[in-house]
């Protein structure tokens, strides 16, 4: 491990982005500890990387993942890198006529309750004595201020309770670990499965691969400070409205 670096915990990691995040910080730092957390094992782990098998939804996975932290020391950087907005019968609802329990239980499951069970068990395992980050990724469609379009309920609402969700463990975290930080953050348009079926419209320039979505979620995460904790930020680190 390098020099007063802990390990980096990237949960989604056989995703598009989280597979990407995964790479960059290995790249970044060859010696630093990695944790990958994913439903099956990515085709491409760095050498650095441990991977443990994860069902987002299922706290027993979520704990006996967590615990591999155990192994390998505090974490100094935790990313949720998970979401659904389509498949397994799940697809964004344009209107109120489309809304159905199931659809909206399925949204929030994934998008909500996961990266708070994720946090139960990773923020007790951050660094005590020094910097460390929890980081969701959520979406700007997530924003209740900066909702002017309507549609696409359940996946606005699951991530605006996510919003919520990051700004109050940011408030409890603050007094254990006052060094710690907790955000949410939205990586735009990253051309993966989750967003392949709505790029039609995204300008070419907006559609981000995922590497260089990786640099710049990592790039913001560095530049922040215990102030912007509970936060919600930007690729570009701009600040977005709740």
């Amino acid at each position: 491990m390098a020099e007063g670096r802990g390990a980096a915990v990237v949960l989604g990691a056989g995703g598009g982005l989280g597979g990407a995040l995964l790479a960059r910080l290995a790249q970044e730092d060859p010696e630093r500890p990695l944790l990958a957390l994913s439903r099956t094992r990515p085709e491409r782990l760095p050498k650095s990387a441990h991977w443990a098998p994860l069902e987002l939804t299922d706290e027993a996975t979520m704990e006996a993942a967590a615990a591999r932290l155990d192994d390998l020391g505090p974490a100094d950087l935790v990313v949720v890198a998970t979401g659904r907005l389509h498949g397994g019968g799940l697809s964004p609802e344009k209107s109120w006529r489309s809304l159905s329990a199931d659809g909206l239980m399925a949204a929030f499951a994934i998008n909500a309750v996961g990266p708070a069970l994720a946090a139960k068990h990773l923020l007790p395992r951050l660094s005590r004595d020094r910097r460390a980050v929890f980081a969701a990724l959520s979406a700007r469609v997530g924003s209740i201020g900066d909702n002017r379009l309507g549609g696409w309920y359940g996946y606005r609402a699951s991530k605006a309770a996510l919003n919520q969700l990051v700004r109050t463990l940011a408030v409890e975290l603050a007094r254990q670990r006052p060094q710690a930080i907790c955000v949410a953050l939205h990586p735009g348009t990253v051309d993966t499965a989750l967003s392949a079926p709505f790029q039609g419209g995204v300008a070419t320039e907006k559609l981000f691969a995922p590497d260089f979505a990786a640099e710049r979620l990592l790039a913001v995460l560095a530049g922040l400070t215990p102030a912007d904790s509970g936060g919600f930020y930007a690729w570009d680190g701009a600040p977005i409205p709740w």
